[in-house]
């Protein structure tokens, strides 16, 4: 975009020079031409010549430095319409550009709502039944212990399953809504995410660097660096195969009065064909999170040098 302005304004600074440049030269020629008599000087040259109307040459002339004039003129007038309209346009795209990215972090917005109300629901409604019954199930073992032998180990194989049920319904509250995020904050978050990780992945080791204060995180960037991070290792327990995975998170200033959050996750694994067509959707939520809050993110990878992440996430601290 800013290529085409600089286009444009080349153009119309061209138009300017011409313009000037036949003005310049039309009165330089006036001057000398008063200055040395170069009408008479021509009269008394093309009379002897009156057959070849060369006395009509000055005229001819002036027909064709005004002609000049007009055509640089209309030429300065029509690239200042056109710069004016591909103004006007690229104000319209940034302004639909704007838009699209306020829909989209509305979106974002109404997703992690939902799901917060729906990790909120599963927690107090049927966390509580599971627990009711569990409850249930345990008074029938113990009254039953010795008088009805077959009663008793239906009743501990419904402890059992309502235990596996339980465990369910709390890995999915955990992945509608990171652990300690509303309590401890997006640090203590990501300490605890990574270290499920660890437990789930032995042989990989993962460290994790934080340099700055995160908790000035308003919401919605602080639910996307989490979801980042979450997806990161998702995909690298999925299809890296990696030994060492490294997760750096630093706060840096980029101006006097903004700053920014840099996200750098690194693997060592077998890495990916960036060209290749790709079936799931985890790098593509990826970006569309990151560039729903107005930041940036570069993935870099070739076959057996790894994964990596880069993104940039403008800090907006209080509430969103």
């Amino acid at each position: 975009m800013s290529s085409m302005i600089v286009a444009d304004a080349g153009r119309k600074i061209s138009a300017r020079r011409d313009s000037a440049l036949i003005i310049f030269v039309s009165l330089a020629a006036a001057l000398v031409c008063a200055k040395f008599n170069v009408s008479e000087a021509l009269l008394r040259w093309t009379r002897p010549h009156e057959r070849l109307q060369l006395d009509e040459l000055p005229a001819v002339l002036l027909v064709v430095a005004v002609s000049l004039i007009w055509f640089s003129a209309r030429r300065y007038f029509d690239a200042k319409r056109q710069l004016q309209l591909r103004r006007t346009v690229e104000q319209r795209l940034a302004d639909a550009l704007v838009e699209n990215q306020r829909l989209a972090q509305q979106y974002a917005d109404t997703q992690e709502s939902e799901r917060k109300a729906l990790a909120r629901d599963l927690h107090d409604e049927l966390g509580q039944y599971v627990n009711a019954i569990k409850l249930d199930a345990v008074s029938i073992r113990e009254a039953t212990a010795a008088s009805h032998r077959a009663v008793h180990d239906v009743a501990c194989a419904m402890i059992v399953n309502i235990d596996r049920v339980y465990a369910v319904v709390a890995g999915l509250i955990h992945q509608l809504r990171p652990v300690g995020l509303d309590e401890l904050g997006v640090a203590a978050a990501l300490e605890y995410c990574v270290n499920e990780w660890r437990a789930r992945l032995p042989a990989t080791v993962i460290t994790l660097s934080i340099a700055g204060e995160l908790e000035a995180l308003d919401e919605s960037r602080a639910l996307v660096l989490y979801r980042l991070v979450q997806e990161a290792l998702t995909n690298i327990a999925r299809h890296a195969q990696a030994t060492c995975v490294e997760i750096g998170i630093t706060r840096v200033r980029v101006a006097e009065v903004s700053e920014s959050i840099e996200v750098l996750i690194a693997d060592d694994g077998c890495g990916a064909d960036m060209d290749a067509p790709r079936a799931g959707l985890g790098l593509v939520g990826m970006r569309e999170r990151v560039c729903a809050v107005g930041g940036s993110i570069a993935l870099a990878s070739e076959r057996g040098a790894g994964f990596k992440v880069s993104a940039s996430l403008p800090m907006v601290v209080g509430p969103a």
